[in-house]
């Protein structure tokens, strides 16, 4: 999918449902630049592993408190996911969203940009490559990084949003 698609399709529509502070230029370039690192926005369910989604989310546990688990019981997430999955039709249950997200790319963007929402650092500035890549390694904490691709990728993300 290319990305002036999954901003109209996915990413736009997904921060509509959320509050208004939580789009921004740098949102958009976080959730585009995780979502190419993740999967490209080719696939929604990770080859040979249990994610799902364009931005690779995993169910987690409640013990863990990762992945949508870790969402649902985040105090600065939690009720903003609640409204959401109230919008998109989805039981707020970690089960239902997880389902969910292989197959809803709005409720996988709106819950990829709640993930991020719970970090306490707040987003990098655009351009800042570095900070975007550890803000990307403590919120999604990826099983095999590929810290070499990122500046592409991300400078992609940005070339997409300043259009």
């Amino acid at each position: 999918m290319n990305l002036s698609a999954i901003i109209k399709t996915g990413i736009e529509p997904a921060l509509a449902l959320l509050s208004a502070n939580m789009d921004s230029p740098a949102a958009r370039v976080m959730l585009l630049a995780i979502g190419l690192q993740e999967s490209r926005f080719v696939h929604r369910r990770q080859i040979g592993g249990p994610a799902r989604g364009f931005w690779q989310f995993e169910k987690g546990t409640r013990a863990s408190r990762g992945g949508v688990w870790g969402v649902c019981l985040h105090a600065a997430s939690k009720d903003h996911l609640a409204a959401l999955c109230k919008a998109r039709s989805v039981t707020f249950d970690p089960d239902a969203i997880y389902g969910a997200l292989e197959y809803d790319d709005v409720l996988a963007a709106g819950v990829a940009r709640l993930l991020l929402w719970t970090n306490p650092k707040g987003l990098p500035a655009i351009g800042d490559a570095d900070a975007a890549w550890a803000l990307y390694l403590r919120t999604w904490r990826p099983g095999k990084p590929h810290p070499r691709t990122w500046p592409a990728l991300h400078a992609q993300a940005m070339a997409e949003v300043a259009r």
